[in-house]
C-alpha cells in the first residue's frame, strides 16, 4: 500500500500537530532526566489515535501495511520535535529485522503486539567498539538440548534497551552471525542505562549470561538480515535527521527576523544571509536525499542501496552543519542550557555516530557501489 501526494500532506500534518501539542521543548527537557526516557500516555496516543507502530507492519500481522515514503514523512517530524520515544527502535530496527529474517513464525508471534502498541522492541547489534558490522561480533549463542539456544556476551548502545519487552540480538553460533529473540523478564539478561550525549534517545548496555533466546530466521543468516536493515535503518535515519535541520534552519530565519542589533534585523546583515542560505543549501540536499532513497525502497529499485547510503551520508553532514549554524546565528543565547539549540546540536551529533561514524559509512558507500 502506498500513499498519493495529498495522503502524505496530511499524514505529515496529522503528525505534526500531534507532536506540536505532546512533545514540546518542555516536555523533551522533562523526559531527558526521567526513566522511561519516554511518555507512556504520549505513545499509547501514537498507537491507539495516529496508529504509527502499525504504518509500515504488513496487514496480514495486524499492520497498515505503508512503506518507507511514508515511514519517512513521519521520522521527518518525529526528528524535527526530538521526540523522545521508543518508534525508532521498534518500528524501524526491531520490526525490519523480523521481517528480513523471512521468519514468518517470528512476525506471527512479535508484530501484532508492535502494531497495536503494547509491545516495544530493541535490536542489540553494537558491542562496546559501537560497530555494526554482524562480522566484529562476540557474542555467542549455544543450542541448551532442548531445541533452544542460551546467549551469552554483551551489547553496547542499544536503543531503548533498558524498556523494551522484546530484544532482538545479533550473536555468533557455529554457522555464523544468526538473529535472536529475547524476553525481557529472561533470567541471566541484565540492563544498565548509558549516559551519552543525546539525552533524548535512550541507550543501554546489556549483559547475557546464558539467557533463554529463540532464533529468528535461519541459523548463520545474521549478517544478510543486517544488510537489509542497514539499509533501512539509515534511510530511517535520515529522514529523521532531515527533519532536525529543517527546524534549526527555522530557528535560525526566524531569530534572523526577529533579534535587532543596531536597529536593524540580524538577517539583514551580510554574514548571517550568508549562513542562512548555506543552511538552505544543505537542508534541501538532505530531505531530497532521504526521500528519493525511501522512494527506491519502496519500488524495490536495484540501486536503493546505494541510495541509501548517499542518504546516510548527506544528510548526516548536513544535520551537523545545519545545528551548529543554528548557534552561530543565536550568537551568545545559543550557546546556554536554556536554549533548545544545543539539544539539536547533540541529536545531530549522536546520528552521525549511531552506525559507526563517517568513515563507516562513506566506506559502507564504497561496497554498495561495488569499489
Amino acid at each position: 500500500m502506498s500513499a498519493d501526494e495529498s495522503e502524505l500532506r496530511q499524514l505529515r500534518s496529522s503528525v505534526r500537530e500531534f507532536l506540536e501539542a505532546r512533545s514540546p521543548e518542555e516536555a523533551v527537557r522533562k523526559l531527558m532526566e526521567s526513566e522511561p526516557r519516554f511518555d507512556l500516555d504520549v505513545w499509547a496516543q501514537a498507537a491507539d489515535q495516529l496508529r504509527l507502530p502499525s504504518l509500515v507492519i504488513p496487514e496480514e500481522y495486524g499492520g497498515d501495511g505503508f512503506g518507507p515514503v511514508e515511514l519517512g514523512v513521519v521520522l521527518e517530524e518525529m526528528g524535527r520535535a526530538l521526540l523522545c520515544s521508543p518508534f525508532y527502535s521498534t518500528v524501524v530496527l526491531a520490526v525490519q529485522a523480523l521481517l528480513a529474517s523471512g521468519d514468518k513464525g517470528a512476525c506471527a508471534r512479535h508484530l501484532p503486539g508492535i502494531a497495536a502498541g503494547r509491545t516495544t522492541a530493541a535490536l542489540a547489534v553494537a558491542e562496546d567498539g559501537g560497530s555494526w558490522d554482524p562480522a566484529l561480533i562476540s557474542a555467542r549463542a549455544v543450542p541448551d538440548g532442548d531445541g533452544g539456544w542460551r546467549l551469552s556476551g554483551r551489547k553496547s548502545f542499544v536503543i531503548d534497551g533498558t524498556t523494551a519487552e522484546l530484544i532482538l540480538v545479533v550473536a555468533r553460533t557455529i554457522a555464523g552471525p544468526s538473529l535472536f529473540a529475547v524476553e525481557r523478564t529472561s533470567a541471566g539478561l541484565a540492563a544498565e542505562p548509558m549516559e551519552t550525549l543525546d539525552a533524548t534517545r535512550a541507550m543501554a548496555r546489556l549483559t547475557f549470561d546464558a539467557v533463554p533466546a529463540t532464533l529468528v530466521g535461519a541459523d548463520g543468516a545474521g549478517g544478510r538480515v543486517m544488510t537489509k536493515v542497514l539499509d533501512i535503518a539509515t534511510v530511517g535515519l535520515a529522514a529523521e535527521q532531515a527533519g532536525g535541520a529543517r527546524r534549526c534552519l527555522e530557528m535560525s530565519a526566524d531569530y534572523a527576523r526577529t533579534r535587532h542589533q543596531f536597529g536593524r534585523p540580524i538577517g539583514s546583515f551580510q554574514a548571517v544571509k550568508h549562513k542562512c542560505a548555506d543552511m538552505l543549501v544543505q537542508v534541501e540536499l538532505a530531505e531530497a536525499a532521504s526521500r528519493e532513497a525511501a522512494r527506491l525502497a519502496a519500488e524495490g529499485a536495484p540501486d536503493f542501496p546505494v541510495a541509501a547510503a548517499v542518504a546516510h551520508a548527506c544528510c548526516s553532514r548536513a544535520y551537523v552543519f545545519a545545528a551548529m549554524e543554528n548557534i552561530q546565528v543565536h550568537g551568545g543565547i545559543g550557546f546556554t542550557w536554556e536554549h533548545p539549540a544545543h539539544l539539536y546540536f547533540r541529536r545531530a551529533k549522536s546520528s552521525q555516530l549511531l552506525f559507526g561514524g563517517p568513515a563507516v559509512y562513506h566506506e559502507r558507500l564504497l561496497d554498495r557501489l561495488g569499489i
